[in-house]
């Protein structure tokens, strides 16, 4: 097996603040989310709007696919844009509050950090790199940091040259940040880069160095950013940021096959954090952060986004050259991104951020619902989910809403 192709399966993820409405726990495998503050469960705020909503048969069909391919847990939150949350449940062995490391479904989680430098105006994110990070060397293609978080910065991604020695400091827990921010952006390259906005090349090293621009701009290390910019405003206290990628590649055996590894990964904050995938959290604490989505980027505890950089991460940036997503996962119709966000360019409004183990959020726009599974397997795992609990998460929104 070549670490390229491992790596680009890898990272085909690397590819609340509201009211329990219904308290749909799974009593058998969880403990009654109802007020919770602790790690992973939503707590209860000010009411909102009573919606008459049956997640039965979504349930259902979650614990079907959980039969069918023998998985261990999963954990479920449902959050809408004025009612809150929904729906929080535990299936199988998981708890409500289980943690893990979602993968790519980081990628938005990442993306809004440097929005939110923006809308502060610490930095621009259509102005090329050097511009803004002093003088870290020179290199023929300069990207912005909008091309950065659009796959879009003519870097050397994980679907041609996954294994560019230059760039492996993105899966070290022995560098820094800045370090290995660096590194990528003086690496001589000039022959596998290309011009940007001339190619989607998704993921790897160009969120790295998305990162480390956000600690240079902001003299803030980055799980400081994460703590400051989204935990303290919504809550989600079990989120941070580590770097377990060198133990998952040294791990796994079968690419094709890449599932979350026997025995877990560590949940360990890291001075060099995975930004494109290195993310830990658990259901709960992710849907807090789709709510803000769903809000216009406003938490209980202050705003995180404006309004105008929630629409622009999910505005479909490649194809604003002409680009189209060469790079997918499995069986799935991705055509479009953004900052951060897959689009299916049939479906305007619904944007997803699966990752490579299996965690899958999505976001309904018009209907104003968001969704996080959470289970410990593959991103075709969480395909499989997305595809069929899709349709009946929207159902119950349209039966509720008398469409």
């Amino acid at each position: 097996m070549q670490l390229a192709y491992l790596l680009l399966l890898l990272s085909l993820a690397l590819v609340g603040c509201a009211p329990v409405v219904e308290d749909a726990t799974d009593k058998s495998s969880s403990s009654p989310t109802d007020g919770q503050s602790d790690t992973g469960a939503l707590d209860t705020a000010a009411p909102g709007p009573a919606l008459e909503l049956d997640f039965s048969a979504f349930d259902a069909e979650v614990e079907a696919i959980m039969a069918e391919h023998d998985l261990e847990g999963a954990t479920v939150a449902i959050v809408h844009r004025e009612a809150g949350v929904v729906h929080e449940r535990a299936y199988g062995a998981f708890e409500v509050d289980h943690r893990a490391i979602i993968a790519s479904s980081a990628k938005i989680i990442s993306a809004g950090v440097l929005l939110h430098l923006a809308d502060a105006g610490l930095l621009d994110l259509d102005a090329p790199v050097s511009e803004q990070i002093g003088d870290w060397g020179d290199r023929e293609h300069d990207p912005t940091v909008a091309q950065l978080l659009s796959n879009s910065s003519g870097l050397v991604g994980l679907d041609d040259k996954a294994a560019y020695p230059p760039y492996l400091c993105m899966l070290s827990d022995e560098t820094t940040l800045q370090a290995c921010g660096q590194a990528i952006y003086t690496a001589p390259d000039e022959r596998v880069t290309v011009p940007p906005d001339t190619e989607y090349r998704y993921g790897g090293a160009q969120w790295q160095l998305a990162g480390a621009i956000a600690e240079a701009v902001s003299g803030q290390s980055w799980n400081t950013l994460i703590d400051e910019l989204y935990v303290q405003p919504c809550g989600p206290d079990g989120l941070a940021y580590g770097n377990p990628y060198r133990e998952v590649v040294e791990a796994l055996v079968d690419a094709r096959e890449a599932t979350y590894p026997e025995g877990g990964l560590p949940l360990e904050p890291s001075d060099n954090p995975n930004i494109e995938g290195g993310a830990y959290t658990s259901a709960g604490d992710y849907g807090r952060l789709l709510l803000m989505h769903l809000q216009g980027g406003a938490c209980p505890g202050g705003r995180v986004l404006s309004e105008a950089s929630v629409a622009r991460m999910q505005e479909d940036r490649i194809a604003e050259w002409g680009g189209s997503v060469a790079l997918g996962p499995a069986d799935y119709p991705l055509e479009g991104y953004g900052l951060g966000w897959w689009l299916d360019r049939t479906a305007p409004g619904f944007v997803s951020d699966p990752g490579a183990f299996g965690a899958t959020p999505w976001i309904d726009v018009p209907r104003g619902y968001g969704v996080m599974i959470l289970v410990e397997d593959s991103v075709d795992m969480g395909i499989v989910f997305l595809d069929r609990l899709a349709p009946l998460s929207a159902a119950a929104f349209d039966e509720a809403a008398g469409r």
